[in-house]
């Protein structure tokens, strides 16, 4: 049975009194930066999460072997679900009801959708010659989008996508435990079955959930592929977190089972989605770009023509494409767990800098900056995600047992 290091937890706990100061320190000087601080932070910890979720379905429905022994580490993850859930549907409520200072979203400002102005009872205010008087904050492109950016709606779907998420997970989750304890097979066809449907759930919700969640930042922009986008980054920091905490307990002398094979795909799905993500980033990128629509294009030129994004659009591209490429490119070097976890830090910092960029410039436009608001959120819910997922893989044996794939995946060799 896994035992928390003291040296692990006191990181933990040492890294969440980070985040408490800064979250607190944050809202204190300017509640304004402090909430889209917090919500790619949040948006960068539950897509880790999820995409536990969505591994242990793939492994189902593909019928796969190879990762069995190391099921119990994406199950210890998902533990982390919840909480990173339930702080999004706080900023989402709070961005509803403008509590706070949250006014992340231009689109739910007052009056928006309205062309004319209104009065407290919602009847129009009219000049003397009896004319309705023309609503200067009103945004036409907005008010089109009006049946999706329902502030009811928009919550009625947040809800749907936390709670879909957290029950498949915890029904995966038990189907493990219960397989462990009763064996045969009607466990496992009942989480083969129970992630079919949460395969059809999540293709759905996802992709949504970044329109609303990340895209509507943006309110006049939108591209047909940031859901895929969206879900290429979550495959990539989860792949990467679920490689370094099984290298991590491998050190420590747990997972007996897993083998330089199992460390060596793991490594390939990293440098694969890893492309997959430069992919998607740049047919995104280079198709707006190029046609150069002003209502298109504008997205891109908030991020590039300010200074304080300048460098970090480039940077971020640069770290999360060319040291994958570059550094796990040949067989060897995917069995090299030094280089495998130096490549993962840089990959998961990447991508921590590429949920900056969707979020921040949106909401403050010239007045974001990495500072200690955002650096500190970051490694507090870093340290709460440690504690978490730790103290899950506490409560079961790491070892699986009674899986029909098990011998299979102890003598997986590639």
């Amino acid at each position: 049975m896994f035992t928390i290091t003291k040296n692990a937890r006191n990181l933990s706990f040492g890294l969440m009194i980070i985040g408490v100061t800064a979250l607190i320190l944050g809202f204190v000087n300017d509640a304004h930066s402090a909430w889209p601080s917090l919500l790619f932070n949040t948006y960068f910890f539950l897509g880790i999460s999820v995409f536990a979720v969505f591994f242990i379905a793939l492994q189902y429905v593909a019928e796969a072997s190879w990762s069995i022994v190391l099921k119990r580490v994406p199950e210890a993850i998902i533990s982390f679900l919840p909480i990173s859930g339930i702080i999004m549907l706080i900023i989402m409520v709070t961005a509803v009801m403008h509590f706070g200072g949250n006014h992340i979203y231009h689109w739910m400002a007052d009056g928006i959708m309205d062309k004319f102005l209104l009065d407290d009872l919602g009847n129009q205010i009219l000049d003397e010659k009896g004319n309705p008087i023309l609503n200067p904050g009103y945004d036409k492109i907005i008010a089109g989008k009006a049946a999706f950016l329902d502030t009811t709606f928009f919550l009625i779907r947040s809800v749907i996508y936390i709670l879909g998420w957290v029950y498949f997970g915890r029904k995966l989750k038990q189907l493990s435990l219960n397989e462990d304890k009763h064996g045969g097979l009607e466990n496992y066809n009942k989480g083969f079955r129970t992630s079919a449907w949460f395969m059809v759930f999540f293709a759905i919700t996802s992709s949504i959930a970044s329109w609303d969640w990340i895209m509507s930042i943006d309110t006049h922009w939108f591209s047909t592929l940031f859901g895929w986008y969206v879900f290429s980054e979550w495959a990539v920091i989860g792949f990467v977190s679920i490689l370094l905490i099984t290298l991590y307990l491998k050190r420590l002398g747990y997972l007996e089972s897993v083998n330089e094979s199992h460390i060596h795909d793991l490594g390939k799905y990293v440098f694969a989605f890893s492309l997959v993500w430069t992919y998607m980033w740049f047919s995104q990128f280079m198709l707006i770009w190029y046609s150069n629509i002003p209502e298109e294009v504008a997205y891109f030129t908030a991020r590039l023509e300010v200074e304080n994004y300048k460098f970090l659009f480039w940077f971020r591209v640069a770290i999360n494409f060319l040291f994958p490429i570059i550094l796990l490119m040949s067989r060897d070097a995917k069995r090299n767990n030094s280089r495998l976890i130096f490549v993962c830090i840089v990959i998961l910092i990447g991508h921590w800098l590429n949920s900056y960029l969707l979020v921040t410039p949106g909401v403050l436009n010239k007045e974001g900056h990495i500072g200690f608001t955002e650096i500190g959120m970051g490694l507090g819910f870093f340290g709460l995600f440690i504690y978490v997922v730790f103290n899950a893989l506490t409560k079961a044996p790491l070892e699986t047992k009674n899986h029909p794939f098990l011998d299979e995946s102890k003598h997986l060799h590639t």
